[in-house]
């Protein structure tokens, strides 16, 4: 990496900055071996190349419930830095959007050769999902029609987490039900909630009234923008547009929670949201990226230390010299040991 790539990401994870600041590495990460971090990659689930690809395995794995928190974490990092470290660190200060509406945001298309590189793993994620060899077939027709370097027709954000959940230990739909939309599980967390199911892995709490812990997840929706549970729960059932990202580290001193999610610009990505807190209750995200968000999915499994990035196997094996200014170096000062 170059050492402007290495001070951008430097000032995106320390500067105190106004607007959100986006950074994203000219390298990837290779997964690690399976014997460093016993992931199996979301590739192995799929067969053939873009254009004939198609889903051949949706098995979950099925892990004790003290396993899954550690897991889910190190999944998320692993494949943030297989995507290429991307990371945005949002504003302390909300700016107000201005009438009228919403400015599209334009996507830049992937250079043809990176979209090769991703099209297993994303249709690897799309197959922990039910239901969705459609999907896959749909973005084969659109590769053939448009060639490589085609965005996915389909937003592929819930698929993400699906796959992570089911890689993670989660395997039983009644622990966490897998979909092709987030409000699903986000559904199904609201009524473990207020039912006390003992099956579900996930409860839906108002933010800010539970300690946030990597594994967790934090929610928001776009259409309805929901500002609480009860605005979701009284539509149960509905579908709706709602994006979740999986809490990776929680920095109380600086009032930040850091989060990745899939299909965010595009890729999957790391988010430095800000967080506060209302007298001796605990921090509250913010906002993500001036949208409000409604929901803390807390998992039901014991806690883990609250900078589990740091310590995640992707950043701790990764080489000195090739490995971008992450937020876990930058955080702890932690040098990179190898393995």
């Amino acid at each position: 990496m170059n050492f402007v790539s290495k001070a951008f990401l430097t000032c995106a994870l320390l500067c105190a900055a106004t607007p959100i600041l986006h950074g994203q590495s000219n390298e990837s990460a290779e997964r690690l071996p399976r014997d460093i971090l016993d992931v199996r990659p979301p590739s192995a689930r799929v067969q053939g190349s873009p254009g004939n690809i198609s889903i051949v395995d949706r098995s979950c794995r099925a892990l004790p419930l003290e396993q899954v928190r550690r897991r889910i974490v190190d999944t998320a990092v692993q494949e943030w830095a297989y995507f290429g470290y991307s990371t945005d660190v949002q504003p302390r200060e909300i700016v107000p959007q201005a009438p009228g509406p919403r400015r599209p945001f334009v996507y830049p298309r992937m250079t043809a050769t990176e979209a090769e590189r991703l099209a297993s793993s994303i249709a690897g994620y799309w197959a922990a999902t039910p239901n969705s060899d459609w999907i896959v077939q749909r973005q084969n027709a659109a590769w053939d029609e448009a060639g490589m370097g085609a965005r996915w027709r389909d937003a592929w954000s819930a698929a993400f987490i699906s796959w992570v959940m089911c890689e993670g230990g989660l395997a039983d739909s009644g622990q966490f039900k897998r979909a092709i939309a987030h409000h699903s599980y986000i559904d199904q967390a609201i009524v473990a909630s207020d039912t006390q199911d003992p099956v579900a892995a996930y409860r839906a709490y108002p933010l800010g009234t539970q300690t946030i812990v990597p594994g967790d997840l934090l929610c928001r929706g776009s259409r309805p923008a929901y500002r609480n549970i009860a605005e979701r729960r009284a539509q149960l059932g509905v579908g709706a547009r709602t994006h979740c990202d999986i809490v990776v580290s929680v920095d109380e001193a600086k009032q930040q929670v850091t989060v990745i999610g899939g299909n965010v610009r595009a890729t999957v990505r790391m988010k430095i949201m800000p967080a506060t807190r209302d007298g001796d209750l605990p921090l509250r995200p913010i906002a993500d990226n001036g949208r409000a968000l409604f929901a803390h999915l807390q998992l039901q499994a014991p806690a883990i230390e609250a900078t589990a990035l740091a310590n995640s196997p992707s950043l701790a094996c990764a080489p000195n010299e090739d490995m971008p200014l992450s937020l876990a170096q930058v955080a702890t000062a932690k040098p990179t040991i190898g393995c």
